[in-house]
């Protein structure tokens, strides 16, 4: 048996220690006593935090009924569709609209198991145990994504009002269905590699590709129903008048009702790490969906210009997508996100220390959320002191739906926002032509918007 340096073992010498240093402490009794009743986020609840989390703004954007995402991933989704429903309002003159998730959610699916399958038939070399082809097979049809797909999909596919396409059970709780479409590309890579080391060429894999494509497309309709490629679209405006606009196409209901024009957005980080310096373009290794669109591209930022982008957009009237790490001191029942809500300090005795590029470069914070910016609270000076949040988890928490962002978690927890290229600097438009450095797949920037 291996020797251990002594100095490395946990003795009873040092756990007595432990023990007198916890025990000559009363108030570890008490946090003891608190913690093992109650919920530590309840024990450590900062009051006049919560208290002082008022919903007013200075800048505010006209809002729409909160939206549900249910027990799925597709926050990126709903967070995207959702900066489009002002403009369709207007002009649809209409009070409340939604468009439709499960749409976007079937040709999401679809593209990803597309692009999962080309990406197999590009690493056929690379050993099955290798640590590239593992991070493809770890989850080849989750519901997360990022901005620039999000762009790709409604370029290729347009959109579709909610009624037209509405729910599923699937679609609202799709933890089946990604676990069955997950198990048949995963069997579908081993039968494509088999193929490869038998001997067959591309021609053969790729026509095997197209009828997987067929049973993956089979799949999807049967959970989320089949999208349509045309629809009848009539409604009744505000004053209850009635328009009819005929038969029309995705692609057309979106130049006509939304016409956002998504080649001015770009897609900005604030990646405090060393390896990855200030204005310069980045992407991720085989991360993407739509095999022939862009793929992602991020412009990492200063904090400064990182913010100012979302302020002038807010300022302008125009809501802002944004990424987070949405699980870090978030007070969910409230609607409160504010690094101040929880005292954990006084529980622990010790508080946490790690700053952004610290708890991005060791695992402890990555974006796990897409959410709405729609206003902004700014000072006589003009700086932002906290942010309005439309959130996609229904009308029951924080204010009907909407959160209360503090200017200080903006700083330590936000990692992306969908700016408009006329709110840049101008010292960054040349930056945007840049080739960008392409990370690896496992980066940490290139974590999926995700949380249910």
């Amino acid at each position: 048996m291996k020797q251990a340096d002594p100095q490395a073992v946990v003795t009873s010498e040092m756990l007595d220690r432990f023990r007198m240093s916890f025990d000559g402490d009363p108030v570890n009794k008490l946090a003891q006593d608190a913690v093992t009743r109650a919920p530590l986020r309840t024990v450590a609840l900062n009051h006049e935090a919560a208290v002082s989390a008022d919903h007013t703004f200075s800048v505010v954007l006209p809002s729409n009924e909160a939206t549900d995402q249910q027990k799925s991933g597709r926050c990126w989704l709903y967070s995207g569709l959702n900066t489009f429903r002002t403009e369709a309002m207007k002009r649809l003159d209409v009070e409340k609209f939604e468009l439709s998730q499960s749409y976007l959610m079937f040709w999401d699916k679809l593209e990803k198991a597309n692009y999962f399958l080309e990406n197999i038939l590009a690493t056929l070399a690379e050993p099955t145990d290798g640590r590239l082809l593992m991070h493809l097979l770890q989850s080849p049809i989750q519901d997360g994504g990022q901005w620039d797909m999000f762009c790709a999909l409604v370029t290729k596919y347009g959109v579709v009002p909610k009624t037209v396409m509405p729910e599923t059970d699937s679609s609202s709780n799709s933890g089946v269905m990604n676990a069955m479409i997950t198990a048949k590309l995963r069997e579908y890579a081993a039968e494509l590699r088999r193929m490869a080391q038998g001997g067959d060429g591309e021609e053969v894999l790729r026509s095997r590709k197209e009828m997987m494509m067929g049973i993956i497309f089979r799949m999807l309709a049967i959970h989320l129903g089949t999208p349509p490629e045309e629809f009848l679209w009539q409604w009744r405006d505000r004053g209850d008048l009635f328009h009819r606009d005929g038969v029309v196409t995705p692609q057309e209901f979106f130049s006509r009702y939304v016409g956002v024009d998504l080649e001015r957005t770009v897609c900005l980080i604030n990646c405090p790490t060393p390896d990855k310096p200030m204005k310069h373009m980045y992407t991720i290794g085989y991360l993407g969906n739509v095999v022939e669109a862009r793929g992602i591209r991020y412009l990492n930022t200063p904090l400064d210009m990182f913010k100012q982008a979302a302020v002038d957009m807010l300022v302008a009237g125009e809501p802002v997508w944004f990424g987070c790490d949405v699980g870090k001191f978030e007070e969910r029942d409230l609607g409160i996100l504010d690094p101040g809500i929880y005292d954990y300090d006084l529980v622990y005795g010790e508080g946490f220390a790690s700053d952004k590029a610290e708890r991005i470069l060791y695992g402890q914070s990555a974006m796990t959320h897409a959410m709405v910016l729609t206003g902004v609270d700014l000072d006589g000076d003009g700086r932002p002191r906290r942010w309005r949040v439309e959130n996609s988890w229904g009308d029951k928490l924080g204010d009907k739906g909407f959160m209360v962002m503090t200017d200080a978690w903006f700083d330590e927890y936000v990692y992306e926002i969908a700016a408009n290229r006329d709110v840049l600097p101008t010292e960054l438009t040349p930056v945007l032509a840049e080739e960008p450095v392409v990370l690896p797949p496992w980066d940490p920037m290139g974590a999926l918007a995700a949380a249910d």
